[in-house]
């Protein structure tokens, strides 16, 4: 018997493919298949420090910006786990991140269409049947699979980044993507030194450091960035987690964006300002009984690194950009803070051609999200910060981008998308001859308030 020729096949199982499988689900002529090498859903728990909230509102959830009557909300889960008056008690709009998992695994335990320890190897297009098959095998058995969709929607994540002096080190050298199941470890040598600039390095620093004086080991921060960037949270700028900024952003020529990119990275890539108080209050704390072994260091770049296997400890050349000098300092350990990227699969080279690139070779994504050559085909989920914003990795936006997704696929508008929530304009229009309002040829009058999937980026 062949195989049922499903409306999609989604590849990856994160959040923003599961909020696409909660909203697609009670769609009845939208059918889907998620496919994920893992056994089971985790989210970040590398990183699942004690008391550690995610940087958006409950709001934020997988579902509730497209449809607040989801039986897949975070509330939903909260009523359904008898935590509700708890949580409204607690007076705080942010979960704990372990709280956030904890939901989407209960999402996942309920969510149909997911197939858990299914690793895609290859996807081909089949003309004939007018669509995609999804080559995936079972990672336990080994048996090979192949599954039909007319569409494909890759939420495939990003993948820890590691700079270029740092790649291929021996030693004890982790990625925050793995930090708890060392952690330990890296108490029992010494010294370490957390390398990095955002959320990650000064989560990681803070835990490190509270029981750096009990356990007699020294933590070191060392960042490129001039100062320790907290993230920005006042309203307006807010309003660049908006479908208002998304076209705004989407228009703007592709040199702009980039350029946009690396000038905006504060906004979503800096530390929480609660979080930087919070080292702070640690260290004053700490300076009370006397030298809190720890140094932090900012405006410094790690160059070069080596590994001396005999003393056991790794030499860092350091560049401070400001000083023009360059110095080297001693570890018995790394962290590496240093955030994570998107990529291409391997698995979409035989459709590559199907698929639409810009000039640095990064999918060329629709304002849809669409990168098919024909724009109406193959979607991604978080690979677009190039051409959506800072957007892309948030998860407040996450509905906002299924709902589009699936009206794109259905052709009609099964969730509402908000056009305009936006106070301010973010681009300037033609006059148009003085008809509207005061004339000033700003923007439209805007009408109604309020934030659609706003928040701090994740």
């Amino acid at each position: 018997m062949s195989a049922p020729v499903h409306d999609f096949v989604a590849v990856g199982i994160g959040p923003f493919n599961l909020g696409l499988a909660a909203l697609s689900a009670p769609v009845p002529d939208l059918s889907g298949v998620f496919l994920d090498a893992r056994e089971e859903f985790a989210w970040h728990h590398g990183m699942m420090i004690e008391g550690a909230t995610i940087q958006v509102p409950f709001l934020a959830d997988l579902v509730t910006m497209a449809d607040p009557t989801s039986p897949y909300s975070f509330l939903a889960y909260l009523k359904a786990t008898g935590r509700l008056y708890p949580f409204y008690i607690r007076e705080s709009f942010y979960p704990l991140r372990a709280e956030y998992d904890a939901y989407c695994r209960w999402v996942a335990g309920r969510v149909p269409g997911l197939r858990w320890g299914r690793r895609v190897e290859r996807v081909e297009h089949d003309a004939a049947l007018g669509a995609y098959r999804v080559h995936a095998r079972d990672v336990r058995s080994g048996a090979s699979e192949v599954h039909l969709g007319r569409r494909l929607v890759l939420g495939v994540g990003t993948a820890p980044w590691v700079p270029e002096p740092a790649r291929g080190l021996p030693g004890p050298a982790w990625h925050t993507a793995s930090y708890l199941q060392h952690k330990e470890e890296l108490q029992a040598l010494g010294h370490v030194t957390v390398v990095g600039s955002g959320q990650s390095a000064a989560e990681v620093y803070l835990d490190l450091l509270e029981d750096a004086d009990r356990l007699g080991y020294r933590v070191d921060w060392v960042t490129r960035s001039p100062r320790f960037f907290p993230m920005e949270y006042t309203k307006l700028t807010l309003e660049m987690t908006s479908p208002d900024y998304v076209r705004y952003h989407h228009a703007l020529p592709a040199a702009r964006r980039d350029a946009l990119a690396r000038e905006q990275r504060h906004l979503y890539k800096g530390i929480s300002g609660d979080l930087v108080d919070a080292v702070y209050d640690t260290l004053y704390r700490k300076g009370v009984r006397g030298e809190v072994p720890t140094s932090l260091l900012t405006g410094v770049e790690l160059v070069d690194a080596s590994w001396d296997a005999e003393r056991r400890r790794y030499a860092l050349r350091l560049h401070h950009a400001e000083q023009g000098r360059t110095v080297t300092r001693t570890t018995s350990a790394l962290v590496l803070a240093t955030g994570y990227r998107a990529g291409v699969p391997s698995f979409l080279d035989p459709v590559r051609h199907r698929i639409r690139w810009d000039a640095r070779g990064r999918y060329d994504v629709a304002l849809d999200y669409a990168v098919d050559v024909t724009g109406r085909e193959v979607y991604v989920q978080n690979a677009e910060e190039h051409t959506h914003s800072l957007t892309a990795p948030d998860l407040g936006m996450g509905a906002h981008r299924s709902s589009v997704i699936i009206n794109a696929m259905c052709g009609r508008e099964v969730y509402p998308v908000e056009r305009r929530i936006a106070y301010q304009d973010f681009g300037v229009e033609a006059e148009d001859d003085g008809a509207a309002g005061d004339g000033d040829g700003v923007g439209a009058a805007v009408t109604g308030g309020g934030l659609a999937g706003a928040g701090a980026l994740r």
